[in-house]
C-alpha cells in the first residue's frame, strides 16, 4: 500500500510494523523499538528534529496498540501532542482587497474594539480579537479572509477545542465519533484507537474470530472482488469470513416495515446504520431520539448471524468508520471488535499478503441494494426497493443527507417541526461509507474500481435473499444500546 498522503503513510507504516510484531509475538519486547525501525538515520524526515519525530512514532505505537493517548481516557479519538503543531495562525487577517473606505463598516461591526483603520488600510488586534467574524460579514470588500485551522474547520458539531498552549484538544461531550478531524488534520495529530492487537492476539491464542467486512470495502483494494478479499482475510487467521451486505438486507428488510407502521401512525423516522449520525441525534438533538429507527445496524445483523450458528465466535467488523468503534461499546450483541481498512491493509503487509496475486471463484452474500448501503442514499434506496417487493405502494417522502453538515441542517429543521419528509436518511460522510476516514484509497477511485466490481453482481432480491438463501427474516432486528 502506497499513500499519496505522507501523515496517513506514516500512520500505515506504524501500524503495520505493530502488526508484524504482533504475529511474530515480539510486540512486548520490540515495542520501544518501532521509532528506531521507522527512522534509522540521525536527520529528521518530516519535523523539526529526529527527537520530536520518534516521539510521534511513540504516540502513535500507543494508539495502535489500543492504549490512550492524554487526555483521551476511554474515547475513540485522540490528539498526539506532540504531532499537534499548535496551528500560529490568526483566524481573521486582513487582506490587501482593503480599500481604506470611510465607511469603516468592518470596525463598526466589531464589539471588542480589535479593529483600527489606518492609512495603510484596516488593522486587526489579535489580541483582542475574539474571532466572531462579524467583521469579515461586514466588509462590502471581503477584504478580511478567514483562515480556520483545519481540525476546527472539519468538525460538523464543534467538538474541537484548544487548550492553554493552542494544541487541539476534544470537548467529548459534543463529540459523535464521526473521525473527521482525523482526515482533517494535515499533521495527522489526531488519530482512533486501534483494536488491532486484540485481533491479532485472539487469532494466535486460537480463538474462533470471524471477520466480517463492510460493503464499502469494494473499491478500496483495487479491483479485488469479494472472493479475494474473503481469501486474503482468511489467510490473516480468521475462521469464517461474511459480507455486511447480507446484513444490509436485514436492516433493510426490517426498516421497510418500521417505515410502514411510521407511516400508517403519521410519524417520521430517521435511518439507525450510521453511528456517528445516531450520536449526533443523541448528543445535540436528545429531543429527536425518539424518532431514530429501532432497527439494528448491518454489522449487528451479520454479527448475530454467525454467532447464531456458533455462539462461541468472536466477530470482528472491518469498516473504514471510526464511529463503529463508538458503536461496539454503546451496542449490545453485536461485533466484539472494528477494524478500519488502514488497518486491515497493515495485516495484509504484515503478513506479506498479496491481493494481487490471489485467483479464486468471486462471491456474493449480499444483495445489489445491500451493496450500496456503502453510498450516500443506499439506504433509504433499499428500503424503498424492500417495500416494492412487498407491493407496498403507499407513497412516503425521504430526505438523504449527503454528510454531517447535511445531517445538522435537517436535523435542526427536524428538531423545529420544519421537516415534511417521512424519512430522514443520515450519513456523516460525504459520499457515504466508501468515503468514511479509515479507507486506503481516494474516494474518486473507489467509485471508479466498484463501478466495474457491481456491474458483476447478481440481482437477487432482499427478501429472496434473506428467506432462500441466508434465514435473516426472524433475526433479533432490534437496536439495544
Amino acid at each position: 500500500m502506497q499513500y499519496d498522503n505522507d501523515a496517513k503513510e506514516l500512520k500505515y507504516k506504524v501500524l503495520s510494523k505493530v502488526a508484524e510484531l504482533c504475529y511474530e509475538d515480539r510486540l512486548e519486547e520490540k515495542r520501544d523499538q518501532v521509532p528506531y525501525d521507522i527512522i534509522p538515520g540521525p536527520l529528521p524526515t518530516f519535523r523539526c528534529c529526529i527527537y520530536r519525530e520518534r516521539e510521534i512514532i511513540r504516540e502513535r505505537v500507543t494508539a495502535a496498540c489500543g492504549q490512550s493517548l492524554p487526555q483521551q481516557d476511554d474515547h475513540i479519538v485522540g490528539v498526539l501532542p506532540a504531532a499537534c503543531e499548535g496551528c500560529p495562525i490568526h483566524r481573521f487577517n486582513v487582506t490587501n482587497n482593503c480599500q481604506r473606505c470611510l465607511a469603516k463598516k468592518c470596525a463598526a461591526a466589531c464589539p471588542f474594539g480589535a479593529i483600527t483603520v489606518t492609512g495603510g488600510g484596516a488593522y486587526i488586534d489579535h489580541n483582542k480579537c475574539k474571532e466572531c467574524g462579524r467583521c469579515a460579514e461586514a466588509c462590502p470588500y471581503n477584504a478580511i479572509s478567514d483562515t480556520m485551522r483545519p481540525c476546527l474547520r472539519s468538525c460538523p458539531v464543534n467538538a474541537i477545542t484548544m487548550d492553554e498552549y493552542h494544541k487541539a484538544a476534544i470537548d467529548y461531550s459534543r463529540c459523535i465519533s464521526c473521525g473527521a478531524c482525523t482526515a482533517g488534520c494535515p499533521f495527522g495529530a489526531i488519530t482512533d484507537r486501534s483494536r488491532m492487537v486484540d485481533v491479532i492476539r485472539a487469532i494466535r491464542a486460537g480463538k474462533k474470530v470471524c471477520a466480517i467486512f463492510a460493503p464499502a470495502i469494494e473499491g478500496h483494494f483495487g479491483t479485488a472482488d469479494v472472493g479475494v478479499l474473503k481469501e486474503a482475510i482468511r489467510r490473516l487467521g480468521f475462521h469464517t469470513v461474511l459480507e455486511v451486505s447480507l446484513g444490509a438486507d436485514a436492516t433493510a428488510y426490517h426498516e421497510a416495515q418500521e417505515l410502514k407502521q411510521a407511516l400508517s401512525r403519521g410519524f417520521q423516522m430517521t435511518t439507525s446504520c450510521c453511528p456517528a449520525f445516531v450520536e449526533m441525534i443523541e448528543k445535540h438533538f436528545p429531543k429527536l431520539t425518539p424518532f431514530v429507527s429501532g432497527t439494528a445496524s448491518p454489522m449487528t445483523m451479520a454479527a448475530r448471524y454467525l454467532k447464531r450458528e456458533d455462539p462461541d465466535a468472536l466477530v470482528a467488523f472491518i469498516g473504514p468508520c471510526v464511529a463503529k468503534k463508538l458503536e461496539i461499546k454503546k451496542a449490545q450483541d453485536t461485533a466484539d471488535y472494528v477494524l478500519t481498512f488502514e488497518e486491515l491493509a497493515a495485516m495484509f503487509q504484515a503478513k506479506k499478503i498479496d491481493i494481487a496475486s490471489i485467483e479464486v471463484q468471486n462471491e456474493q452474500d449480499g444483495s445489489l441494494p445491500g451493496k450500496n448501503f456503502a453510498v450516500s442514499g443506499g439506504v433509504s434506496s433499499a428500503v424503498e426497493t424492500a417495500l416494492k417487493e412487498e407491493n407496498f405502494d403507499q407513497p412516503f417522502t425521504c430526505v438523504k443527507c449527503n454528510g454531517a453538515k447535511e445531517c445538522k441542517k435537517i436535523l435542526m429543521m427536524m428538531n423545529a417541526g420544519r421537516l415534511k419528509e417521512n424519512l430522514v436518511e443520515g450519513m456523516a460522510c460525504e459520499g457515504g461509507c466508501v468515503a468514511g476516514p479509515g479507507g486506503v484509497e481516494p474516494v474518486r477511485q473507489v467509485m471508479r474500481n466498484r463501478q466495474k466490481l457491481l456491474a458483476s453482481a447478481d440481482r437477487r432480491g432482499i427478501r429472496e435473499n434473506l428467506e432462500q438463501l441466508h434465514d435473516l427474516t426472524h433475526i433479533d432486528a432490534r437496536r439495544r444500546s
